[in-house]
């Protein structure tokens, strides 16, 4: 229904000197899909006001409102062009009065929760950088096509918005830092289950795909809710921190998108909070992250931790334990060197993570599971309040549809089938009860290990060693290898292409 609309925005897009990157193509889309939605939302509400012999009082004056400046219509319902601001005049008003106005609405909000706040946030983040009002005025009227009226409509637009958010993660090689594999990602989910009325956390949430991704679990899980639910749902559920100015914007679109109306969003780096001052308040009962690896953080935020490190993982991981309830289950994706690093920061994590909770499963993911990330990560799925005793492995293994091993890439990523097995068994340990039985079951690619003898050792090294011969060396056929180089062929041609336009 919408993907022309798309198609159509991409291609201005493409031609705007302002816009090189997908990161920015999806920037520019998501505050103008922002701006749409935020206008039916307006309308949706003003017209439930009237039927209850209300009136309603809008969130933007009316000058800023979408059906004002963006797309005002004549009588019969078409844009009106003697009122539709275009060229220079179309890009003064945007840049010189619009953003300035929204950025104004941070100042005026009640709260971090209110939608005023969210429009305040997002829109002194970003910048306009559609240069030229007449490119502008054809994304807008592309834009104005949108619907968000019906669950149908919201669907397509937040299955089309995630395809944006995938090709920005694939476009760089910091891929992982904007999109985790949403198979990836629903596994960790079905393994932690989180419950209607549990609160789920994600302090690096970067695009809120974890969020995102709970929502319509919960959904599926509760498909009879009542309205307290749903304001539960809407309201009390989700919450999430992001540092990065362009993934906050991302991720608050793709909540919406997804049907929730105000994001318990905060755009802060969640490391410069010190672990001393989290009370029992501000704990949650279920953690999902796919926080960033690799980066390093300043020595004033490494104080904020008792076990000091540059490594930006290591921090988030005492961060995750330690805002967790008691009894609270996390499911956490980090680098598979963090396993077996002899260093003093990876030693006295392991054994703090081990002392203080049940690390009850690892999860061995194969390289290219995380496109341009360059490193193999593995899951770690932890439950906090007791110490680990045994931990199950599973050593994930995808396979083509006659059960050969094959080799994840950006032609050949990530699906749910690759997975199923592992949520099978990992299901299989828990009883109708709830009980967890403290080993999983053993195959070739899961195994039990016995971790309670080596707790109050030094090193306690976790690193995946499968007794049943590890992981197959997997051959890609010819036709797997032709059909990736004809993919990195057409990529490169596009950034050529590119690079010709701007010389």
């Amino acid at each position: 229904m919408f993907e022309q609309a798309f198609k159509n925005i991409d291609d201005v897009l493409w031609k705007e000197d302002g816009c090189t990157t997908e990161l920015d193509y999806t920037e520019q889309t998501s505050w103008l899909l922002f701006l749409k939605y935020l206008d039916g939302l307006e309308q949706d509400k003003a017209t439930e006001a009237a039927l209850n012999g209300k009136k309603y009082s809008y969130i933007l004056d009316k000058p800023y409102r979408w059906e004002t400046w963006a797309a005002p219509k004549s009588k019969d319902g078409k844009l009106d062009h003697n009122k539709a601001m275009t060229g220079d005049d179309l890009c003064d008003f945007v840049n010189q009065k619009l953003f300035p106005h929204l950025h104004g609405f941070k100042q005026q909000a009640s709260g971090p929760n209110t939608i005023e706040y969210k429009i305040g946030e997002i829109f002194g983040e970003i910048k306009n950088k559609i240069q030229s009002g007449y490119n502008l005025r054809e994304i807008i009227d592309h834009v104005d096509e949108l619907r968000f009226r019906s669950q149908t409509e919201k669907h397509e637009l937040s299955h089309l918005y995630e395809t944006k958010i995938k090709n920005m993660g694939n476009a760089g090689r910091n891929g992982g830092e904007y999109y985790t594999p949403r198979p990836l990602i629903r596994a960790m989910i079905a393994v932690t289950k989180p419950q209607l009325g549990e609160t789920i956390y994600d302090g690096a949430c970067g695009s809120a795909g974890f969020l995102c991704e709970s929502f319509d679990y919960l959904r599926a899980q509760n498909p009879k809710r009542t309205t307290a639910q749903d304001k539960t749902l809407q309201e009390r559920t989700f919450y999430g921190k992001e540092k990065k100015s362009l993934a906050y914007v991302i991720a608050i679109m793709n909540l919406i998108l997804h049907g929730i109306e105000a994001p318990n969003l905060i755009h802060t780096n969640t490391l410069s909070e010190n672990l001393a001052d989290i009370q029992d308040k501000d704990r949650y009962d279920v953690v999902l992250a796919n926080p960033p690896f690799g980066g390093k953080e300043r020595a004033e935020v490494q104080q904020n931790f008792p076990i000091r490190t540059g490594e930006t993982a290591f921090l988030f991981l005492q961060h995750f334990i330690k805002i967790l309830k008691a009894g609270g289950r996390g499911a956490v994706v980090i680098k598979n060197t963090f396993l077996s690093n002899t260093d003093n920061a990876s030693m006295s994590l392991r054994k703090l993570l081990l002392e203080s909770c049940n690390l009850h499963t690892v999860l061995d993911c194969p390289g290219g599971t995380f496109l341009g990330a360059g490193v193999k990560t593995v899951v770690l799925f932890f439950e906090k309040g007791r110490p680990t005793r045994n931990i199950w492995y599973y050593q994930l293994v995808p396979s083509t549809s006659s059960g050969q091993a094959r080799s994840l890439g950006k032609t050949n990523p990530l699906n749910d089938d690759d997975l199923a097995e592992f949520v099978k068994l990992a299901a299989s340990r828990t009883s109708a009860t709830g009980v967890m039985a403290p080993a999983g079951p053993e195959t070739p690619k899961s195994w039990n290990v016995d971790v309670s003898k080596t707790l109050g050792t030094a090193e306690v090294d976790l690193s995946v060693k499968n007794p049943n011969g590890g992981e197959e060396v997997n051959h890609r056929s010819p036709k797997e290898i032709m059909a990736e180089i004809a993919a990195l062929d057409v990529a490169s041609a596009q950034v050529l292409a590119g690079i010709k336009k701007l010389l």
